[in-house]
Formats: structure tokens, sequence, C-alpha cells
């Protein structure tokens, strides 16, 4: 068996928006004078951590000797500041042992060095680089005001498909040649599986974890949201099958929109490469962005500038 290994950020984990301000408009020495000060108040959950604590619970109800999920705090935060996470990991009863500070380094390396499968992070520079390295990313937007996550342990994660399960071969074909081209190629294509995106690995890690039945009914429940319709529906499912995996629900929307769909799918994740697609549905679900290794230009996305991870 394989453990899924997740790597999140502090951000990610925890709701550290106050303290990035102050780390933005006043510099490094004033967030870690206020991140001191704070250390005995606990941070309330991010984006991240209703994902987060449901992957550990698992570890707790399943009888594998290995854990299903490992999941790790990776931070470009100095090591000065990491008492409060510390303690707010202990607070919020996370099993989280263990963490890396890297002191305003690049993690990709020590995400390297862990094995890392996935990574949630609020900064578009780490999940890019990330991506970069074969490493499936996310940047994490902002949690939904109004969350509804429900207290069932199956861990509902809900992915797009194109540029993200699926190489990003079709969706540059689609950029290029607008949709009849694109439909033209799907169907000529058919029989061709299409290649691995960057969560290809992520997706069949999971497939092999669904083994260890809770109560009967497998751990994870994944649904695949794609704008895919007509034509180009075929040849997801026969690249499903020719990979050898399944998912639980598809949902061809051609355009439809989809923070519908996912409002009542209700996943603790999903992930899409556009924000066309991810702004709206981070209004209903946790969602990230996930970025592409060799953006288009118009995919591009402006650098926000230092962040904190």
């Amino acid at each position: 068996m394989e453990t899924l290994k997740v790597a999140v950020s502090a951000r990610a984990l925890f709701d550290l928006e106050e303290s990035h301000t102050l780390f933005l408009e006043k510099g490094p020495e004033a967030f870690i004078a206020h991140t001191r000060e704070m250390q005995e108040i606990p941070l309330s959950p991010g984006v991240a951590f209703p994902l987060v604590k449901g992957l550990l619970n698992l570890n707790r109800l399943t009888n594998s000797k290995e854990p299903l999920v490992e999941v790790m705090v990776i931070t470009s935060f100095v090591p000065a500041a990491g008492i409060r996470i510390l303690r707010s990991i202990d607070h919020h009863q996370l099993p989280i042992v263990r963490s890396s500070f890297t002191g305003n380094v690049p993690t990709i390396d020590y995400l390297d060095a862990f094995g890392v499968d996935l990574l949630l992070s609020k900064s578009p520079e780490d999940a890019q680089a990330a991506i970069r390295r074969g490493i499936a990313a996310a940047i994490m937007y902002d949690l939904p005001k109004a969350e509804d996550i429900d207290d069932d342990f199956q861990i509902r994660i809900a992915f797009d498909g194109d540029a993200v399960v699926f190489s990003d071969e079709s969706e540059r074909v689609y950029k290029a040649r607008k949709l009849p081209g694109f439909l033209e190629n799907e169907k000529r294509n058919v029989n061709v599986p299409l290649g691995d995106g960057p969560f290809a690995k992520v997706l069949r890690i999971i497939n092999n974890l669904q083994q260890f039945e809770i109560d009967g009914r497998k751990p994870f429940r994944i649904a695949l949201v794609t704008a895919r319709g007509g034509d180009a529906r075929e040849r997801v499912l026969r690249t499903f099958d020719s990979w050898g995996l399944s998912v639980d629900e598809s949902h061809f929307l051609n355009g439809f929109p989809k923070a519908g769909i996912l409002k009542a799918f209700r996943p603790h994740i999903f992930f899409d490469d556009q924000d066309a697609h991810v702004g709206p549905a981070s209004e209903v679900v946790p969602s990230g962005r996930v970025p592409w290794a060799n953006p288009l230009e118009d995919e591009a996305v402006p650098q926000e500038g230092a962040m904190v991870a």
C-alpha cells in the first residue's frame, strides 16, 4: 500500500490573513513579533482544514498497519514564528507530527525530500514550482462564507479533467482551434487514452486506498466535474478504463456552471485549472486552482509579490 503524502502550508491550514497582511505592510520583523505575541491564541481553521482533518481521521477508522494518509506542514515561515502553528495543531487535535519551517527559502526541495504527492498552498509561486517538479499542487482560495461540510467520514474530492487529472493536450487544442476543432480532435482520438495530468498519480493512490472499507463503504468518494460534453465525453471514460481506474461520479456539463453541481456534491475540496471555475466554486465549496506547468499566455497569473506560505 502506498500512503498518500500531503503537504499543507500554514496559511492554507489556518486563517493567517491578519498576520500575512502585517507581513506585507510592515515586514518580517513585525510579523514575527505579532506571531510570538499571539502564540497562546489558537488559529482558526483555514481553507484546507476540513480536508486535512478528514484525511487524518481516516487513519483512525481503518485497521491498516500503515497510515492511509500522512499530512505534514511545510511552510516558508521562519522557525521563530512556528510555535503558534504547533500550538494550533495541538489545539485542534490534528495528529500532524512532521513540519518544516524553511525560513523564507522556497519549499520545493523539501517537498521532494519528503516524497510529497500533493501540496495545498496559498502561494502561487510554491504551487507553480511543485507542478513543474511533477508534484500535484493547488493554490487554495479563501474558505466559503457558508461552509457546509458534514461529519461523514467519507472524503469527497471533485476534480476537473483536462490539465488536472489529464494532461493539457486537449485543452491546448481547444485554445488553438476553439470548440469545433476540440470536438473533432476528441472524436478522432476517442480510442486514444489521454495522458497523465498533475493529479493522475494522486487519483491512482486514492484508488488503491479504496480497498480499506469503513463500515462497508470506501474512504473516498471521487467526482469528475468537467466542462466537456457532447462528443468529448467518451474519450474520458475510455481513458479511465485504460488506466484501470474508476471514479464514483462523472458530470459532463457542456459549459453549464460548475458551482451548483459542486454544491450538490459537497466536496471537501475541488481542484480545477481555471479561475473562471475556481472563483465561483470557492463561494460554495473549498477550492484550489491547479497551475499549468507551462501556462499559455492567457492563463498566466500576475505575480502577487512576496508571500508567506
